[in-house]
């Protein structure tokens, strides 16, 4: 049975091989992803995506009913190429409507190029906090006290500065 507990960041950085074996399940589940949008008509490749592949089910998403049933005419051969072809131990193909389907642009390959090694080496984009932000974020500390005013005082001395992802949280 598989293990579904939540886990601890610290855990997932720690275990380098886990990250890695996530990492292989996400590309291998966009490779199958570009296999299945290759068999569907051009008009459904971005209203349908995989989702998943376990146990031998394969799950699609759909980004409405009217595209639900178009691909539960297309099922029966996406079925029968998938296991001749791709995934022979494809035992059946479950069909989900996501409604965000239809909102969101982004695809799954988008995300996964803005994440591989070849962008990894390129510089974050820079955050800066205007002056005008840090007024009012002083204006807020004196009004408030304790830890907060602190916090508060420390993120308005950051106007001006140069402030990427990589800033320590745990400064006092």
């Amino acid at each position: 049975m598989r293990d579904s507990r939540p886990l601890l960041l610290d855990t997932l950085f720690d275990d380098a091989n886990l990250l890695r074996d996530i990492q292989q399940r996400a590309i291998a589940l966009i490779k199958l992803n570009k296999a299945v949008k290759a068999l569907l008509p051009k008009q459904m490749h971005g209203l349908c995506r995989v989702a998943n592949y376990r146990q031998g089910i394969l799950v699609l998403e759909v980004a409405n009913a009217s595209w639900l049933t178009r691909l539960r005419y297309e099922q029966q051969m996406l079925l029968s190429t998938l296991r001749s072809e791709i995934l022979p131990s494809l035992v059946s193909i479950n069909i989900k409507i996501n409604p965000k389907l239809s909102t969101n642009g982004q695809t799954a390959e988008d995300l996964v190029h803005r994440y591989t090694a070849a962008h990894q080496n390129e510089e974050m984009p820079v955050r800066q906090l205007s002056e005008q932000s840090a007024q009012r974020i002083k204006e807020l500390a004196e009004r408030s006290s304790g830890k907060l005013r602190e916090k508060l005082e420390r993120l308005a001395a950051l106007a001006g500065e140069r402030v990427t992802s990589t800033t320590s949280r745990n400064k006092k």
